[in-house]
């Protein structure tokens, strides 16, 4: 009766197995499809968040090149008004030297007649003394 009963039991379940593996088929059938599925939408998330990353690194590009080049603009008219600011400068100090050059001129020609005439004076005085020196030894020789 064992027996019996355990060839009945094994007959039930090697029959039911069929049965079992069509289940378990169908179900690994949905899953591989289900996989399937999630990776098609997979990458096309991944693709729309590539051209939305490529759009803003595009967008973000144009904005530091415009900036770029403002700031460019921005140096090259500081630079200029600096180096015209530099030459206003630069004339006005040749000026104010050149000016006191003229007026050390002035002045240093100023000193030289002054000196010029001392020395004219000096020299007449000399000279009266010399005549007055050779008078007094005309005198005392004869």
């Amino acid at each position: 009766m064992r027996s019996k009963f355990a060839m009945m039991l094994a007959a039930l379940v090697l029959g039911s197995l069929p049965l079992l593996a069509q289940g378990v088929g169908s179900d690994v059938d949905k899953a591989a499809k289900d996989t399937g599925d999630a990776a098609k939408t997979a990458a096309k998330d991944t693709e729309k968040a590539a051209d939305t990353t490529a759009k803003g690194t595009k967008k973000v590009w144009h904005k530091t090149t415009k900036g770029t080049e403002k700031a460019a603009d921005k140096t090259a008219d500081t630079s200029k008004k600096a180096a015209k600011t530099t030459a206003n400068a630069t004339d006005k100090a040749a000026d104010k030297t050149a000016d006191t050059s003229k007026e050390v001129a002035k002045g240093t020609g100023d000193v030289a007649k002054k000196t010029g005439h001392g020395i004219k004076k000096g020299v007449k005085a000399v000279g009266h003394d010399v005549k007055k020196g050779a008078e007094k030894t005309e005198d005392v020789v004869k």
